[in-house]
């Protein structure tokens, strides 16, 4: 493992310590007792890991190439679980070294498959715990994407371009921007649930989990906390923190200087928010239950997959697709990413008409945009799908080989892919993971990686070992 490896897993170790410190100081305050000394285990296992190489190599200056960039988020996706996996391994619960990790890597993912079956019998410090898993991962994921941008397309990069500079030696202070516009939109929807009558409590772990695009709920059911029509709304509301780009709203309270190249990708995705509301409601009838699907949809473009009790059954699939378009491309959201379908179908479109019409000139634009599409970049889009395709039939084949139906390890499949918990909106909310065989988990776990990493840079290091000449 190279020194730059070891100095960026080793900063978000220590941030596990600090985790790890927050959860004895909220045990011993309010008595939970339990399940203190797994968080005791968790800070000193982190803390020497952290500090051991910091110190080691503060003082080093070099070169970083792409591949050891790559190899170097992946890596952090293995290990940093494993601190994560302490408390729940050395609770009181019972828990197997395979079950704990399983538990951390889909919370650090964002995903929020958990082998826990009765969340009331969790004792808080706990639920907190698997909630900052996810509010730690989905800031190593923000970090990652700044780490990576060297394989993004101009279209992507240019309005992060702009708000961040990528200069090495400015590093510090673009990582504490993001990580102070984090925690502000995770305290402003902390606030807004608490305004609304959600408990302190189920606040905090909500924010962090919405933030985060996690999938980790504090409660068995979500109607336990959401059980009002406003409340539902509002939850949809925040809901699309985690749809729209991290700097949207510092774009809007700084808006005199901005111009509308700013607001490129939200403008697209406000739009596909827009019709999908309008025409759901259009299509299915459903404005007498307009803020439970008002949830439903909301969860469902973030990437979350959190959602009421209802009966999906005729939208499932709906849901499903919209889960794989995703959302921004500097958001904690998954998928696919809408501006890349898009442009992809912009491009295809262009390239019949140009058969069709041989002599009008077809410009591949984007709306909003001043940087045209190259081919290049489809090409990037295009393979992302092809991996994406692959990817879930690799997966769907080993869960349909383990016992899981047809139906299930598609749909199972897609929702590891996308990062995105199971819920009644997708027919899965009685899934039981606790009872998987032990292969499988370790095949969930190992996709929920790659869901996690863009899809492109398993291209990029299968090229570096597979086409070395």
């Amino acid at each position: 493992m190279s020194r730059f490896s070891l100095i960026y897993l080793c900063i978000f170790s220590l941030l596990i310590s600090i985790m790890s410190f927050f959860n004895i100081i909220y045990s011993n305050y309010f008595n939970f007792y339990l399940n203190i000394d797994s968080y005791v285990y968790s800070l000193v296992i982190s803390l020497v890991f952290g500090l051991t190489f910091v110190i080691r190599n503060k003082t080093n200056e070099y070169k970083v190439g792409i591949y050891e960039k790559i190899i170097t988020v992946i890596l952090g996706y293995f290990i940093l679980p494993f601190f994560i996996s302490i408390p729940y391994y050395f609770s009181i619960y019972n828990v197997s070294f395979i079950n704990a990790y399983f538990e951390s890597v889909s919370g650090f993912t964002s995903t929020g498959f958990t082998i826990f079956n009765n969340i009331k019998h969790l004792d808080q410090s706990l639920i907190l715990w698997r909630s900052s898993s996810q509010w730690l991962g989905g800031l190593y994921f923000l970090f990652s994407i700044v780490l990576l941008i060297d394989i993004f397309d101009v279209n992507l990069k240019k309005p992060l371009t702009n708000l961040l500079s990528f200069n090495t030696n400015e590093t510090l202070k673009q990582s504490l921007k993001i990580l102070i516009l984090y925690t502000f939109l995770t305290l402003f929807i902390f606030l807004l649930l608490n305004i609304f009558n959600v408990r302190s409590l189920d606040s905090l772990n909500l924010s962090m989990t919405i933030i985060s695009s996690g999938g980790f709920l504090p409660v068995n059911n979500l109607e336990t906390i959401i059980n009002t029509k406003l409340k539902e709304i509002i939850l949809s509301f925040t809901m699309l923190f985690s749809f729209f780009s991290l700097f949207l709203s510092y774009n809007l309270l700084t808006i005199k200087n901005k111009n509308i190249s700013f607001f490129q990708e939200d403008f697209y995705l406000l739009i596909y928010f827009l019709i999908l509301v309008i025409g759901f409601f259009l299509i299915f009838d459903n404005f007498n239950n307009f803020s439970e699907s008002l949830l439903a949809i909301s969860s469902s473009v973030s990437n979350i997959g959190i959602s009421l009790n209802g009966n999906y059954q005729n939208t499932a699939l709906i849901f499903l697709i919209i889960t794989i378009i995703g959302g921004s491309f500097f958001s904690t959201s998954s998928g696919l990413r809408l501006v890349k379908i898009y442009s992809l179908f912009k491009f295809s479109i262009n390239v019949m008409s140009s058969h069709a019409k041989p002599l009008n000139v077809f410009i591949n634009k984007l709306e909003f945009s001043g940087s045209k599409l190259e081919r290049s970049d489809i090409n990037k889009y295009f393979i992302s799908v092809i991996i994406f395709i692959i990817s879930l039939l690799i997966l769907s084949s080993l869960l349909t080989m383990s016992g899981i139906n047809l139906e299930g390890a598609f749909k199972l499949s897609i929702l590891t892919l996308m990062n995105t918990v199971n819920s009644s909106i997708h027919g899965l909310n009685s899934f039981d993971f606790n009872e998987l065989q032990y292969f499988t988990k370790y095949f969930i776990v190992i996709f929920m990686i790659i869901g996690r990493v863009e899809l492109l840079t398993i291209l990029i290091i299968l090229k570096k070992f597979l086409f070395k000449n």
